[in-house]
């Protein structure tokens, strides 16, 4: 069924389980993460003002250095937050898109009592010039709260592939509502096709298996962030939470220069009691290879998303309606193959 076979073994008590590596375990080195939730663009958005007004700003992508800079020069007309003081603490922030979570953040400094204020401010980003040219630019105003409840000022979107890189003049745009995919909150990062089951302990015959297993069959992936013209080097790595250590750690082997990558691997967790399956989440995430880093790209949660696991509230039983329908259904179908296609999203 597939090229490759991963086991680790899953023992379980009441508040926690500590896992003893199988036999067929592979290949244990550690790969970097993204600490912290991948957060939206729009997160912290507390307000219901409408977008007005302009920014004034400039692009430019510094050969030498390998830097792309975003000159923020100013802002006119912005949207009065605070009605009863008439003002406004607004500050500018970017985002590279689509994979805002890879090159982070950007903002200016705030400028307080305003709707027009002067930043002159430029924001770096260390970024090839081909990787720069798949990407968007996602330039916002805020209005900075004391209390974290930012409201949103207006934006522009700007598609660097079509960019005049020999304008490097200051000019002037005007600020939009946010997209309608931004508001509904799409955030598309492919989907992946895969199949589970569940063997219960004795099943297959007198004490086989000894104890109970989940088998996650990997097969492919459709449609992933492109971080580079040449695609993307992927693999996926596996956890059953609430183990996070590396014993608990497998993945799959490196897909090069695909955004359709087809891994064809599965991993069995022996060591299960069917009473663990309520309290136990398999976290399946998908990776862009790099030498010096792995960036995040997206995935999965299959559990019953029910915010705890053995009594204790956790931030990762979190799983979304497709995903627990997925996790119910093998619990449903013992020693029966549940294959789906699930999308992939932040974690």
């Amino acid at each position: 069924e597939s090229d490759t076979a991963s086991e680790i073994s899953f023992q379980c008590n009441k508040h926690k389980k500590s896992p003893s590596v199988g036999s067929h375990s592979s290949d244990m080195a550690s790969v970097s993460s993204v600490s912290g939730s991948v957060l939206s663009v729009y997160s912290g958005d507390f307000g219901s003002v409408d977008a007005q007004g302009t920014v004034e700003f400039a692009l430019d992508y510094d050969e030498k250095n390998r830097e792309f800079q975003v000159h923020v020069s100013q802002c006119k007309d912005l949207a009065v937050v605070d009605e009863k003081k008439g003002r406004s603490d607004p500050y500018v922030k970017t985002y590279l898109l689509p994979d805002k979570a890879r090159m982070g953040k950007r903002k200016t400094s705030v400028k307080k009592r305003t709707v027009n204020p002067i930043y002159n401010e430029v924001l770096r980003y260390k970024i090839e010039k081909m990787v720069l040219l798949i990407q968007k630019l996602n330039l916002s105003v805020w209005h900075n709260d004391p209390l974290g409840r930012n409201s949103f000022l207006g934006e522009i979107e700007v598609d660097l592939a079509s960019w005049d890189w020999s304008n490097r003049k200051l000019n002037w745009y005007p600020l939009k509502p946010r997209s309608l995919s931004a508001v509904n909150g799409v955030d598309h990062r492919g989907v992946m096709n895969l199949s589970i089951k569940y063997v219960p302990p004795g099943s297959l015959g007198p004490k086989n298996p000894p104890s109970g297993e989940v088998h996650i069959w990997v097969k492919d992936v459709k449609d992933l962030l492109q971080l580079r013209p040449s695609g993307v080097d992927s693999f996926v790595k596996c956890y059953v939470l609430p183990d996070t250590s590396k014993k608990s750690y497998q993945k799959t082997r490196v897909i090069k220069r695909d955004t359709n990558p087809v891994f064809n691997h599965t991993i069995v967790y022996d060591g299960f009691h069917t009473e663990d399956l309520k309290d136990a989440c398999v976290e399946l995430t998908v990776w862009d290879h790099e030498k010096l880093t792995n960036h995040f790209l997206g995935g999965i949660r299959l559990g019953l998303g029910t915010g705890l696991s053995y009594g204790i509230s956790v931030d990762w039983m979190d799983s979304t309606q497709e995903e627990v329908a997925f996790w119910q259904e093998m619990m449903s179908a013992p020693n029966e193959w549940i294959e789906g296609w699930l999308p992939l999203r932040s974690l």
